[in-house]
């Protein structure tokens, strides 16, 4: 996918207080100063709400709130001693970094300190977290359509009965700089723009969070999507040497290592792997459009084990071979991988049996001068460009993207109360900033290679914590951080054989954002519950 696509996708990734929020008066104003700096003390707006899960009301109390956090390396003594100095001497003092992360958080009422909390957030890097907030487990969830574009407003926002509230209290968080998120200060963006700075920012907060609101005996978990995946990663490791034990974490449309990212692989020569695990969606896409020559087969589930085979077998011996590889014997992958990707056996060959996810998308429909979506490819649209190598946008965020802004801008100032003068930023601009170099467990120092690999994080994580389960997640027909991907890195994790039985995967017929259907945000809902359930004895 051209570069601009790449990052474009990658965006489209203290002190003690009573021990239970439902303590809490309801409908409590903010209290911070006013002026332009109020977003970087602590606030809080409160309210309460019902969800009807499974047929039963879940009493809530919603609070939306700032929490403050500094970099690593930030020396709160010293910002101690400078706040008392005189103005002139003050004045001298470089302004620190800082961040205000906004939250949403959702405690059922009655609950107590020993209820499950979970944290979730989205990715990009540099996305709110709207995403999972108003699709997939807050307590109103907006419709929209699911492989096609949803009309303008108005928008139905609904009871959402697949609401998590029924098994944890909630935390839904915007990374720093996105949503109602703000950074501040000098370096500001090499304080919290990139893989270790995020990481260590959300350490601080949920460090805080378990503070304000007394929740450090409750079962924890992580539930990121996208680069939220590689985030809780990173974040497991680092709350582990916080000795913060985690019960779980769930990692939906996971990418823990960039270099099977299928957007730009010919940027990787010699490295093909991200081919072989971007295949089984490939064949599901074209599954799913009808646009497998033959027969199509009846069911999708064993036909993509058979292609899951084939790409690790056949297919990697193929590409592990480069120009040694016969003639006779390329043209006959390239006709299997026609059968199983719909595309022009030719075209394959000349693209040296390697296909990207961007063309891919492009070509699939190329012949009816329609691109096929890369969040979701059950979405399609109208090619912006026929004879583009790889595609030129995704119709798949320009088809819900609308629907999900206005819906949640709409309930975060007439439901939550949230101040309206806020302006909320569905996407920091977090590029060219954004640093992707990371210091993974036992190196001595940060690489900044072409791309980031986190597996030796979550392996240290579990390592550590051998009771930590991982529930694995996402959907068949999501080209940005293919499914098959996911299960090759759980696959792939340096972590003794005692601990694979630590990972448990779900998958569904849907793309990366899995709760767009229906069924499939039931099925994603009983299976985390389920989840819950089982590690928070």
């Amino acid at each position: 996918m051209k570069l601009k696509t790449l990052l474009a996708g990658l965006s489209a990734l203290a002190l003690s207080v009573p021990a239970c929020a439902a303590d809490k008066p309801a409908d409590k104003p903010a209290e911070a100063k006013p002026g332009p700096n109020r977003i970087f003390q602590p606030a809080e707006v409160t309210s309460t709400g019902t969800v009807t899960i499974a047929g039963k009301p879940v009493a809530y109390q919603a609070v939306a709130g700032m929490l403050v956090v500094h970099p690593a390396g930030w020396d709160d003594v010293h910002w101690r001693e400078a706040q008392t100095m005189p103005a002139a001497e003050k004045d001298k003092e470089p302004a620190g970094a800082e961040a205000s992360m906004f939250y949403t958080a959702y405690f059922k009422q009655g609950g107590d300190s020993h209820r499950p909390v979970m944290f979730i957030y989205n990715g990009g890097p540099g996305s709110a977290t709207l995403w999972l907030h108003m699709g997939a487990f807050g307590p109103r969830r907006v419709v929209v359509r699911e492989d096609g574009h949803t009309p303008a407003a108005p928008y139905p926002v609904v009871n959402n009965a697949d609401s998590l509230l029924d098994v944890a209290d909630l935390v839904f968080i915007d990374a720093p700089g996105a949503g109602f998120s703000r950074i501040s200060g000098k370096d500001k963006e090499k304080a919290f723009w990139g893989v270790d700075a995020d990481a260590a920012a959300f350490t601080r907060f949920i460090q805080q969070f378990l503070n304000k609101y007394g929740r450090w005996n409750s079962p924890k978990y992580l539930f990121g999507e996208s680069y939220g995946t590689t985030r809780s990663a990173v974040l497991a490791n680092k709350l582990a040497e916080s000795s913060i034990d985690l019960n779980g974490v769930v990692l939906l449309s996971t990418i823990l290592n960039f270099d099977l990212s299928p957007d730009g692989p010919g940027l990787n020569p010699g490295v093909d792997t991200a081919y072989v695990t971007a295949l089984p969606t490939y064949a599901a896409t074209a599954w799913y459009h009808n646009r497998l020559p033959g027969t199509r087969p009846a069911e999708l589930e064993p036909f993509l084990k058979e292609v899951e085979h084939w790409a690790l077998t056949d297919y990697a011996a193929a590409l592990q071979q480069g120009g040694r590889l016969p003639a006779a014997e390329r043209q006959k992958v390239a006709e299997q991988l026609a059968r199983y990707t719909g595309l022009n056996a030719d075209y394959i060959l000349k693209s040296d049996l390697r296909i990207s996810g961007g063309q891919f998308s492009q070509q699939l429909q190329a012949a009816s001068g329609i691109t096929t979506g890369r969040i979701d490819t059950r979405f399609s649209g109208p090619a912006l460009d026929a004879l583009s190598k790889e595609a030129d946008y995704d119709p798949m965020i320009t088809a819900v993207g609308s629907a999900y802004v206005a819906a949640w801008n709409d309930y975060a100032r007439s439901t939550l109360k949230y101040p309206a003068e806020d302006g909320f930023k569905i996407f920091a601009g977090v590029f060219p900033a954004w640093n992707m170099a990371h210091q993974a467990p036992g190196m001595p120092m940060a690489f900044n290679g072409q791309t980031t690999n986190v597996m030796l994080d979550l392996a240290q994580a579990m390592k550590q914590n051998p009771n930590l389960k991982v529930l694995n997640t996402g959907g068949y027909y999501d080209l940005a951080t293919p499914y098959f991907e996911g299960i090759y890195e759980m696959e792939h994790l340096p972590i003794p054989d005692s601990l694979r039985k630590n990972i448990s995967y779900r998958y569904f017929p849907s793309g990366h954002m899995v709760y767009l259907n229906e069924a499939s945000l039931k099925g994603l809902h009983d299976t985390v519950a389920e989840f819950i359930g089982q590690t928070s004895r």
